[in-house]
């Protein structure tokens, strides 16, 4: 635990999509290695009571849609303001609406789109001129398996999560050895990404499919992942981790 908290200890740990999930996970985490954490998503009164769980001292939130510009540069602000700066970023919000192209659900598209591709622009925006003028920052990006392989029904959302990839990769080249950038890529975990799903067809198809099942692994196993990349020494940095179950196949 020690090293860990020389590593963490009074960083100021942005996070996006805090209210559930990997998000939530990693928050508890940072703060009991000692780090301070500025919280963000759209459900507020899920926000204020993991605050108040980890401490006023500990935490701050504001309520946030990663779609919305000004939400990320508000959040950044008041991180900044409570905090005095923003060391690292997790830009974890996502949503994982499954369907087949034949459905056409172009709405669940543009959401997607909005929230997985636009969302983790406008986060790092928000961040970049802070992180570079004081030349130094930590971005880590949540992707998915499916930014590395295709399922069928995954093709909009893979889409997006292999943009997460690109950005991540354009990032670490374009901020010239000033920023830490990990991407992350997890596989099946416990999170509540599958609610989302609606196509009945691609649910059909879901419990159809015996690999499918089962296969999710607690949330705590990326938050893990997170931490050790958020522990990594200025001047390195995890670029990639893929971590998926041992029985997932895809």
């Amino acid at each position: 635990m020690g090293f860990f908290m020389s590593c963490i200890k009074d960083k100021v740990i942005l996070i996006t999509g805090a209210s559930s999930g990997f998000g939530m996970v990693t928050a508890k985490k940072c703060v009991e290695h000692g780090a301070k954490v500025v919280l963000g998503a759209r459900r507020e009164d899920r926000l204020k009571e993991l605050c108040e769980s980890l401490g006023s001292d500990n935490a701050t939130f504001m309520a946030t849609d990663v779609t919305k510009k000004e939400d990320l540069n508000n959040l950044v602000s008041h991180g900044i303001k409570t905090y005095g700066q923003i060391d690292s970023l997790v830009n974890n919000a996502g949503i994982m609406p499954l369907s087949f192209l034949e459905e056409g659900r172009t709405d669940e598209w543009d959401n997607m789109i909005d929230v997985n591709i636009k969302g983790v622009l406008y986060a790092i925006d928000a961040v970049y001129s802070h992180m570079m003028d004081r030349g130094n920052g930590q971005i880590i990006n949540i992707s998915s398996v499916a930014g590395k392989r295709l399922i069928p029904g995954s093709a909009v959302y893979s889409a997006t999560k292999f943009a997460v990839g690109a950005i991540s990769e354009g990032l670490r080249i374009e901020s010239a050895g000033k920023l830490q950038v990990t991407c992350i890529f997890p596989g099946a975990f416990e999170t509540e990404l599958g609610m989302s799903i609606k196509d009945e067809k691609m649910l059909e198809y879901l419990m159809s499919e015996a690999k499918y099942a089962n296969l999710a692994q607690p949330a705590e196993r990326i938050a893990d992942a997170i931490i050790y990349s958020l522990e990594q020494k200025p001047g390195v940095a995890a670029n990639e981790i893929v971590l998926r179950p041992t029985a997932q196949d895809f």
